[in-house]
Order: C-alpha cells, then sequence, then structure tokens
C-alpha cells in the first residue's frame, strides 16, 4: 500500500512538474517573444514549436488530474472534510479548474490559432491567454495547498472555506468572461498569485 501511494504521488508530482513547466513557458517566455519577434520567425514557432508545446502542456495537464485523483482516493480524503481539510481541497477545486480551462478553453482555442481549426484567431487567442493567464495565477496558491496538507495543520471554519471557495469560483468566471486586468503582465500575475495565497492562507487562518 505505501509503496503504491509512493509510486502515485511520484507521478502526480512529475506530472504536474510537466504542465506547470509548460504553463511558466507559455506566460512568462512564449508570449513575450510572439510580441517582440519577425513575422516570419513567429510563423514558424507558431507552425512548428506551439503545437509540440501544446501537446506536453494539455497531456501533462491530463495525466496529472488523473493521478491527482488517484491520490485522494488512496488517501481516503472525502467531501464532507473539505472544512478539516480546508488547503487541500482549495488545492483540489484550483487545480480541477486549472484543467477544465486546459482541455475546454486554452486548447480549442489555441487550435484555432495554431491554424487547426477555423475561427477567429485575435478573438481566440485572447480567450486562450485570459484562461492561462487565469492558471498562472491559480498555480502559486494551489501548490500552497498542496505542501499546506502534510506540513501545516490548519483547520478552518466552514465559511472560510466556502469564502475562499466563493473567491476563486469568482476568478474563474472572469477566466471565461471576464479581462486580464492585472494578469496582463507577467508581474501582475506573479503579484496576483502570491497575493491571493496570502488571502487564502489569512481567511483559513483567523476567519
Amino acid at each position: 500500500m505505501a509503496e503504491g501511494l509512493f509510486v502515485v504521488r511520484w507521478f502526480h508530482v512529475l506530472f504536474g512538474v510537466v504542465w506547470i513547466g509548460m504553463l511558466y513557458y507559455f506566460n512568462f517566455v512564449q508570449m513575450a517573444y510572439f510580441a517582440e519577434a519577425e513575422p516570419s520567425a513567429k510563423a514558424d514557432a507558431v507552425k512548428k514549436l506551439a503545437p509540440r508545446a501544446l501537446w506536453w502542456f494539455r497531456w501533462g495537464a491530463a495525466f496529472t488530474f488523473i493521478t491527482g485523483l488517484a491520490l485522494l482516493h488512496l488517501l481516503g480524503y472525502s467531501f464532507g472534510e473539505m472544512a478539516a481539510r480546508p488547503l487541500i481541497w482549495l488545492a483540489v477545486l484550483m487545480g480541477t479548474l486549472m484543467f477544465l480551462n486546459v482541455w475546454l478553453i486554452i486548447w480549442p482555442n489555441q487550435q484555432i490559432v495554431i491554424g487547426l481549426k477555423e475561427g477567429d484567431a485575435a478573438v481566440a487567442g485572447a480567450k486562450a491567454t485570459l484562461a492561462s493567464r487565469t492558471n498562472t495565477l491559480f498555480s502559486g496558491p494551489m501548490l500552497f495547498g498542496m505542501l499546506a496538507a502534510a506540513h501545516y495543520a490548519n483547520p478552518a471554519s466552514q465559511a472560510a472555506f466556502y469564502t475562499c471557495a466563493a473567491i476563486i469560483l469568482l476568478l474563474e468566471l472572469n477566466a471565461i468572461f471576464g479581462k486580464l486586468g492585472p494578469l496582463k503582465s507577467v508581474p501582475g500575475v506573479v503579484h496576483s498569485s502570491l497575493g491571493l495565497t496570502l488571502i487564502i492562507w489569512a481567511v483559513t487562518t483567523y476567519m
């Protein structure tokens, strides 16, 4: 049992490194490069580089999610203990939304951007960017919640849990229907991610 749990946890972290590593590459490296690249260089990267990167990105997300569900099952976590383990369940919520953003928003719209499907590339690119920036926003507090489950005992009230969950869901609604706002720049999304982590810690600790 212990060996199997370790193997699943190892794969979960490994796939997570692939997924979040590609997420940071897109947001911190590729977007900036595409904004400055010569048209011919950008066109070549969109045709040859982006599809390969997106393959690793979306399947890294899929297998991170699958192994995460397996971990929850093996560890015996249940929905009934959300208030007793608020940070891990808030991490689960953010990870699930991030996974759904990848497969339901980012990948479908990126297929238009890279020419695999017909559509307005500018509109599709904007939708994919907002969802990707939101995933970057969630990545910091999600990691905090995952690590806190094992290394930081923090029971909280149901009010605290649901307050944080509501904040997260409102941010997800913005990812679907809203605007970039402070997420437009790399410093903005990094600072927002750190700020959201601090808010979740403060609410679950003191509320």
